[in-house]
């Protein structure tokens, strides 16, 4: 399985974003998929997930009420809609990918599969 995420950028505080990713995977083969972030000199934490169908999704609580995760299947996507951001929210975005949600969706030790990250940067 290969993860592909795109999307981020520098954007003003306040202002919104929609990270992407795109999975590479035998079209029988079923994923979760979730975001993880890492700023600098910070560990990897959660942000989001959602379960194969999408009928299950799960947010940090620094994502309620900001952030969407959503999935297009017929396109192998998963995308991260960020409103809302603060420069607390800079960091490099992972998406990655799990056979089912882990049983801790928050432990990224649970997770099979990781993609390159992809940069986000808020300006104040």
């Amino acid at each position: 399985v290969q993860l592909q995420a795109s999307g981020g950028g520098l954007v003003q505080a306040g202002g919104p974003l929609r990270l992407s990713c795109a999975k590479s995977a035998r079209t029988s083969e079923r994923h979760a998929m979730g975001w993880f972030r890492q700023a600098p000199g910070k560990d990897r934490e959660f942000v989001a997930a959602i379960s194969w169908t999408g009928g299950s999704t799960y947010y940090a609580d620094s994502a309620k009420g900001r952030c969407t995760i959503s999935r297009d299947n017929a396109k192998n996507t998963v995308y991260l809609q960020m409103n809302s951001l603060e420069p607390e929210d800079t960091a490099v975005y992972y998406c990655t990918a799990n056979k089912g949600i882990p049983v801790s969706v928050g432990q990224s030790l649970l997770w099979d599969y990781w993609g390159k990250g992809t940069q986000v940067t808020v300006s104040s």
